[in-house]
């Protein structure tokens, strides 16, 4: 039987393994060829807090899960080239946005490759400081880039606009949040400025809190775009024009006791400007309007019935026009101004008159009308009336239709030869 214990002890006897401590340095790895500890995956995950604005983000996540299943946009293998801000991921199955990047630095021995921190949102709801390389590579590993839309943001307005190289930029669209305490403000949800700067938003801002088109008080960027191939202010005017209808208006005192109702304060939901100005883009915004209440956008004359009215002295053409029947009475106020709003309700059996019903989501919609064409009663030489409409409602409570009426655009009454024209 083999003893071991001795064959052990000859064999570490051996004068081979008699080597002195210089010989024995010859297995140290110098620092720089070290490996370090992965903290990869410590970094990513212990970093990851509750993302306490992640309302402005979650629509853009919103959107581009929409945007992947359309295929306007795709997923691509990572590149180093595509690792920067405003840019979407998937990691670790999970979509991801790079924010911001911040305290960047070369990494030694690695041709200049940046580091750095960053503000990275995930769509969960939450957020992480991780490091610009390891989020790299957690992409790399176990990830996708997701690739730009050209509907979005800075892309879209370069190339809807035909950017080219010799171009120059006109100024910024921008979207801010007042952080005022004013109770009227504090307590209004989704009050938001939009405006236009030929200068950095962040230098427009500068001197807020003495500028009574800031309430008097700070603001915060929520978003800005770049505009190029416009002119000044045209994007801006048809925003404001948009939303006219959601206007806020608040009486400021400036510091020398001059009294101000500051403009391009609407009540809107972030989400809807981004789509506005998306639309605008794209061109389509005119086959859209604003639905307050609903707070959505609406397509212009969607399954509305062809107008076959023709003012004699205006162009109606395109216009969607109701036709009702109105009692002499209420047609007599119209005419003087005393009666501002024209009731219909909503039946059954006219629901199709008043409203609509989207294919996309099944929801129903108010039909929205230009004019409506008043008559008195039902025989061939009757009174009627052209008159603009300004705004549509609904009365949840009275379940009834409220046209706010504008302006007498046309008279026909029995007992004049001549049709009357109010401008």
């Amino acid at each position: 039987m083999e003893d071991i214990d001795k064959d052990l002890e000859s064999l570490f006897d051996d004068p081979i393994l008699n080597i002195d401590n210089d010989q024995l340095s010859i297995f140290d790895v110098p620092n720089y060829l070290a490996k370090t500890k992965d903290k990869a995956d410590a970094d990513f995950v212990a970093q990851r807090e509750k993302c306490e604005d992640f309302h402005l983000f979650e629509y853009g996540f919103k959107k581009v899960h929409n945007e992947l299943n359309s295929g306007k946009r795709s997923l691509s293998k990572y590149s180093a080239q595509a690792l920067k801000e405003g840019t979407y991921y998937i990691v670790g199955g999970m979509l991801a946005y790079l924010d911001k990047i911040f305290e960047t630095k070369i990494v030694p021995n690695s041709h200049r490759q940046i580091d750095g921190r960053t503000r990275t949102i995930y769509e969960n709801g939450t957020e992480s400081n991780i490091l610009l390389r390891t989020l790299a590579k957690a992409i790399y590993s176990d990830g996708y880039v997701i690739t730009e839309s050209l509907e979005t943001n800075n892309l879209a307005f370069q190339n809807s606009f035909t950017l080219k190289e010799d171009d120059i930029q006109d100024g910024w669209i921008y979207v801010l949040r007042s952080l005022s305490k004013e109770p009227s403000v504090t307590k209004q949800k989704n009050l938001y400025k939009i405006g236009f700067s030929t200068i950095p938003v962040t230098e427009r801002i500068k001197n807020c809190e003495n500028e009574p088109t800031y309430f008097m008080d700070k603001v915060e960027i929520i978003a800005t775009w770049k505009t190029y191939n416009l002119k000044t202010h045209e994007l801006e005017t048809i925003i404001h024009k948009f939303f006219s209808n959601s206007s806020f208006h608040l009486k400021v005192q400036d510091q020398f006791g001059q009294i101000y109702t500051p403009k391009e304060w609407f009540v809107v939901p972030l989400s809807i400007i981004q789509a506005v100005i998306e639309k605008i883009i794209d061109g389509t915004i005119i086959k859209y309007y604003y639905n307050r209440e609903l707070q959505a956008l609406e397509e212009i004359n969607a399954n509305l019935p062809t107008n076959s009215f023709q003012s004699d002295v205006i162009d109606t053409t395109g216009w969607a026009i109701l036709t009702l029947n109105i009692k002499q009475i209420w047609f007599n106020k119209i005419l003087s101004g005393e009666k501002k709003v024209e009731y219909r309700s909503l039946k059954e059996n006219k629901l199709s008159s008043f409203t609509w019903i989207d294919k996309n989501d099944g929801k129903r919609y108010l039909r929205k009308f230009d004019a409506l064409k008043l008559y008195v009663g039902y025989y061939k030489d009757r009174d009627s009336a052209l008159v603009e409409v300004i705004d549509t409602k609904y009365n949840s409570d009275e379940r009834v239709v409220e046209y706010y009426l504008g302006k007498i655009l046309e008279i026909k009454v029995t007992d004049s030869d001549k049709n009357k024209h109010i401008s």
